[in-house]
């Protein structure tokens, strides 16, 4: 494995749980993706955008916890901005969100 890191550096990644408030299709991504409102607790709302169109309707979504990097700076999708990053599991080119087993609370640290 050549991309070999200390721990202070994965220290660094503010990984969070979320509840996805809101979904909405995203026609200027270039490839399929969803605009996703998500509620991290005491962190506040956060949008950010997803490919996982393959995997999930919209409803599907609705109210789902996931988790994502929420300290990454705001990144310029098309016509979006991205004020996070929905972490995932990729299996011949879909992703399968990753997420709490039981409900925890909105902003709940992953370690």
């Amino acid at each position: 494995m050549d991309n070999i890191i200390i721990f202070e550096d994965f220290t660094k990644v503010d990984l969070r749980v979320g509840t996805i408030l809101e979904v909405n299709d995203f026609p200027n991504a270039k490839k399929p993706a969803y605009q996703l409102t998500i509620d991290f607790g005491d962190l506040g709302i956060k949008k950010s955008s997803a490919q996982i169109t393959t995997q999930y309707s919209k409803e599907d979504l609705l109210n789902k916890q996931i988790v994502a990097v929420v300290n990454f700076p705001k990144k310029q999708i098309a016509n979006f901005m991205s004020e996070c990053l929905v972490m995932g599991a990729v299996k011949e080119n879909d992703v399968f969100l990753l997420h709490p087993e039981s409900l925890v609370k909105n902003g709940s640290q992953v370690s």
